[in-house]
């Protein structure tokens, strides 16, 4: 699955008639197939849509078949000759696990290669407990999850940060400094004897976020505002990480210079007085706070959209989106009006873009790419 280049609306990539290129091909139909659904998509659309031959097409959409990756869907009448074949992807065909490793919970998703959720499960979970039993926990709800499915590809883990990406090694959590350089992705991957890919909570659901957009392209953030706060970033259709994965680390921005204290160590950063304002029950104030940071960002990464999430931006929405969208547009230097929203999937959010950290790859969009509007 890895290795696999995005497909760009902006520059149109098309398939490429070379064997070296062949899995970036299968990735091309792999994704059209998915988008067109049940009703399928017939080899002559695809090879208009991704600029193959016919020949090139057929010999992709026969490894699929034979994989199990690619099943018919019937046939379709043509404008001359006989009718049409048409494909569809066959989502049971592989899965993927998601876990969100949160402060004090788990949340674990299986998900289809349509991108639909066909289980999940949650737990209390102390991620200061250690590395073994945080370890044992993922284990026991992967192995639940998956008891009957014999096509997992992988299981992505998403947790606070921050940490190496690529690696998989966590450093310096907030709050939890036992976790500095702890290998999560390799000792995850040896104790499930299955593949592992880790990245921020916040970088994974602005995936899932990025993938669930109807129309490719823009550039957005997602807040969430849970038992910390941080920030996933979409610019220009590219889910945005930083070289080192630092990226987003919203809620470490100083407001205030004589602030409460901030468990990074920091005086007034806008997690701490968000989590402050919470705590005494002022969630207005935390709205207001919380707007303050997204309109820096407004105004610094020029974007088109602000998403709210997190188990406190669900206890109250309504406030939260209202408080952070008067101080957006009171702070505005546009006249183009960036709205905010409450952003879909709720408490299984952030599980569901750790299963898509997997998924994505397969289809050719580990780094949030959009396929051509086919309507």
């Amino acid at each position: 699955m890895g290795g696999v280049n995005p497909i760009s609306p902006h520059t149109g990539t098309p398939g490429v008639n070379l064997p070296a290129l062949r899995g970036h091909n299968a990735a091309l139909v792999l994704d059209l197939l998915r988008s067109a659904g049940e009703e399928g998509i017939s080899r002559l659309e695809l090879a208009e849509w991704t600029g193959l031959t016919p020949q090139a097409v057929s010999k992709i959409v026969g490894r699929l078949r034979d994989e199990g990756l690619a099943a018919e869907a019937g046939r379709r009448a043509s404008t001359g000759g006989k009718p049409r074949t048409v494909l569809r992807l066959a989502p049971e065909a592989g899965h993927a696990v998601g876990i969100h490793l949160d402060r004090d919970a788990l949340v674990a998703v299986l998900m289809d290669l349509s991108g639909a959720v066909v289980a999940e499960r949650a737990a209390p979970l102390d991620l200061g407990a250690g590395s073994d039993a945080v370890l044992t926990a993922v284990a026991r709800e992967v192995d639940a999850l998956t008891a009957v499915r014999e096509s997992v590809l992988g299981v992505g883990v998403a947790l606070p940060g921050p940490l190496d990406h690529r690696g998989g090694v966590l450093h310096q959590v907030t709050g939890f400094p036992e976790w500095d350089g702890f290998p999560l992705r390799d000792a995850l991957a040896e104790r499930l004897g299955a593949p592992v890919v880790v990245d921020k909570d916040t970088n994974a659901a602005a995936l899932g976020l990025a993938l669930a957009r109807p129309s490719g392209g823009g550039s957005f953030a997602y807040l969430h505002l849970g038992t910390g706060l941080g920030a996933g970033l979409v610019l220009s259709g590219a889910l945005y990480r930083g070289d080192r994965t630092g990226a987003g680390e919203f809620g470490h921005q100083v407001l205030q210079l004589d602030g409460a204290r901030c468990s990074c160590g920091n005086r007034g950063c806008i997690e701490a007085l968000c989590l402050e304002a919470v705590a005494s029950g002022e969630l207005a104030r935390a709205a207001r706070v919380l707007g303050e940071g997204a309109a820096n960002l407004v105004g610094l990464l020029d974007i088109d959209l602000v998403l709210l999430g997190g188990r406190t931006v669900e206890r109250a929405p309504e406030i939260f989106v209202r408080g952070v969208s008067d101080v957006v547009r009171g702070r505005a230097r546009s006249t183009v009006e960036v709205p905010v929203r409450q952003a879909e999937g709720g408490g299984r959010l952030v599980a569901e873009g750790a299963a898509q950290l997997v998924l994505a790859p397969l289809f050719g969009r580990a780094n949030v790419a959009f396929p051509a509007n086919r309507n």
